[in-house]
């Protein structure tokens, strides 16, 4: 949408700037040599973005440099201190994803009385040292104690409701995506934004641009976006009732042209790009909402097999399968394996993190579960447990872990099994174990985002005890080759008791 046509919904946008924390991600190589970078990072690296033409409706309070940054602390050190500076200019602030917001709100938590420093001296951390970040921050940045105080004042309270209208009054809403699996971060960006609107204004992928939502201040569960047609030419698979979607060929005689979709039917998005994309299914499950004029609309339903996601992470039951398998080989020596398992994505924390429940079995029945959770706990082997999770997930997911911190420690629960003649194993705090015995867990798919756990088998609030640790090694290698340690920390919470547990709904 041109940025002008916003101010059919929100007057006056040319007259302050918005705030948005856009980072580029790492780059590597394929085994051809060819580069590959997400498609954000590579229209942040392009002139087309680095010379873009003076646009009042389109001010950004971050320096160009600070985007380009790649250093995930600098980036978003500098974007913030810019967005303090100019606090009163800020008419909106935004991210791609609203975990990326709910990230700088939470960088800023841990940060403020850097920041506030820097404000009142007039002088920038000597933890930035990229120069260009250095230089760009230095034509913004002069002593001002007034407004360090101020920013004190309002963090060091401890009440984070609001913050974003307190610090920035003159916001008029939130730049975020918040449908799909980011529709679970709307309770807190409410909460932090003192329920400002949340916009969604547009449909894209890696591949082409989708369409745009024509009422983008309505509710995010009301985001309909109209198919634009000049984009590509775009086709739709049924999808089943039963949740079913057909494999991964397509079969063209199934296929429903744009003009012929059907009002409450869900669909998987098929395109044909200028770019070269051959029925390129895109793994996009939409439901059919209505029309503008003769244009179909749609609600993004969810990603196509999407078991867990945090931000921009997708991993599917057969990636997690595959980890806990790889996990599990290491309790082998132990005479102990993983009988059941099931996840989910918690993101009640900034950063989220995936949590994996395991019901384990010690299949020695002359030696006492005490002896096997005792050797357990002696050898690390839980913690090296969460890294072979890790090492084994996609590389989107250990870039986001390793390379900005996206993404939280992966996190092991071990729950009680009731098996006959099998002993489950408790973690307590202070490493003492004992046998236990409690309700089984099923082998579950879960929607992204929500554990769709057993009855009985929802975490409890607050979290259990965990026990944090912290291991070192060589930074994570492509998959490709072989893969040694990684510098991916690791968590192991407590054993969550079952019968303890709320009754759920779910």
């Amino acid at each position: 949408m041109a940025s002008r046509q916003w101010n059919s919904y929100v007057p006056g946008l040319d007259k302050g700037k918005g705030l948005y924390f856009l980072f580029v991600k790492s780059e590597t190589n394929t085994p051809g040599g060819l580069t590959a970078r997400p498609v954000l990072t590579s229209y942040y690296k392009s002139e087309h973005f680095k010379s873009r033409p003076y646009d009042p409706y389109n001010v950004y309070t971050s320096p160009t440099a600070a985007i380009l940054c790649a250093d995930a602390f600098q980036s978003m050190y500098a974007q913030m201190l810019c967005g303090l500076l100019q606090r009163l200019d800020v008419l909106r602030v935004g991210a791609v994803f609203a975990s990326g917001l709910l990230r700088a709100i939470r960088f800023l938590q841990l940060h403020w009385k850097e920041l506030s420093q820097d404000i009142a001296a007039g002088t920038l951390t000597a933890k930035v040292t990229d120069p260009s970040i250095r230089g760009a921050v230095a034509e913004l940045l002069r002593p001002d104690p007034e407004l360090a105080r101020f920013v004190a004042a309002e963090c060091s309270e401890g009440e984070w409701a609001g913050i974003i209208t307190r610090i920035w009054p003159n916001t008029k809403y939130l730049d975020v995506i918040v449908t799909g699996a980011m529709a679970q971060y709307i309770p807190t960006l409410e909460y932090y934004s003192g329920g400002l609107p949340m916009a969604c204004t547009m449909y894209a992928s890696s591949e082409c641009f989708f369409g745009l939502n024509l009422k983008p201040m309505c509710d995010p569960s009301e985001v309909s976006y109209t198919i634009m047609p000049n984009m590509a030419y775009f086709e739709f698979l049924p999808h089943g009732g039963d949740g079913h979607v057909p494999g991964a060929g397509v079969d063209t005689a199934q296929l429903v042209d744009l003009a012929d979709v059907e009002v409450g039917k869900e669909y998987e998005l098929v395109i044909t790009t200028y770019a070269g994309l051959n029925r390129y299914r895109v793994g996009d499950v939409l439901r059919v909402t209505g029309f503008h004029n003769a244009a179909p609309q749609f609600r993004f339903v969810r990603r196509k097999n999407v078991l867990l996601s945090i931000e921009s992470d997708k991993t599917d039951e057969a990636e997690l399968q595959k980890a806990v398998e790889s996990a599990s080989a290491l309790l082998r020596p132990y005479n102990a394996s993983v009988v059941e398992y099931t996840s989910q994505a918690d993101t009640r924390a900034i950063p989220g993190h995936y949590v994996i429940y395991w019901e384990l079995l010690v299949k020695d029945s002359s030696s006492s579960a005490a002896a096997a959770a005792a050797a357990l706990a002696r050898d690390a082997v839980m913690e090296r447990c969460c890294l072979a999770m890790e090492e084994a997930l996609n590389s989107v997911y250990r870039q986001s872990r390793v390379a900005d911190g996206s993404i939280g420690p992966l996190e092991i629960r071990v729950v009680r099994g009731h098996l006959r003649g099998a002993h489950g194993l408790r973690h307590r705090e202070g490493g003492v174990h004992q046998p236990v015995q409690g309700a089984a867990l099923r082998q579950l798919a879960a929607h992204p985002g929500a554990a769709r756990l057993p009855r009985r088998l929802r975490p409890l609030q607050p979290r259990p005890a965990q026990v944090e640790c912290s291991l070192r090694g060589e930074p994570v290698r492509p998959r490709r080759g072989p893969r040694g340690p990684t510098n991916l920390p690791c968590r192991l919470a407590s054993l969550v008791n079952p019968t303890e547990m709320p009754i759920s709904s779910r």
